[in-house]
């Protein structure tokens, strides 16, 4: 089993960036990747960004293309998430989660036991 642990969140203004990153232990690097998700008070979960180890491919949610940059550290067994120009929208519990296979966007192709236990993102306008 992989275990997980969020950190790097905070306060930001508008514009500003964080980076958050995604600590494993346990099975480290096993299943088919890692993936971010958000969830923001009153909504549900949502895909932020992912990675493949096959390959290295990544895949972003619309409206972080170009902003957010999701990457590994094999040696750290940790995956990242850079996050530039922070919007008020960002703001949200960031989650990561091991991928198990299928569509990386899908929130039910993540196993149930790996979700960390988020870490807080504020953007003040």
């Amino acid at each position: 089993q992989v275990r997980l642990v969020e950190s790097g969140g905070g306060l930001v203004q508008a514009g500003g960036s964080l980076r958050l990153s995604c600590a494993a232990s346990g099975r480290t690097f096993s299943y088919a990747g890692r993936g971010w998700f958000r969830q923001a008070p009153g909504k549900e979960r949502e895909f932020v960004a992912g990675i493949r180890w096959s390959g290295g491919s990544t895949s972003y949610a619309d409206s972080v293309k170009g902003r957010f940059t999701i990457s590994r550290d094999n040696a750290k067994n940790t995956v990242y998430l850079q996050m530039n120009a922070l919007k008020p929208e960002d703001t949200a519990v960031y989650y990561c989660a091991a991928f198990s296979g299928g569509s990386v966007y899908r929130v039910d192709n993540y196993v149930r036991d790996s979700w960390g236990q988020g870490t807080q993102v504020t953007v003040s306008s």
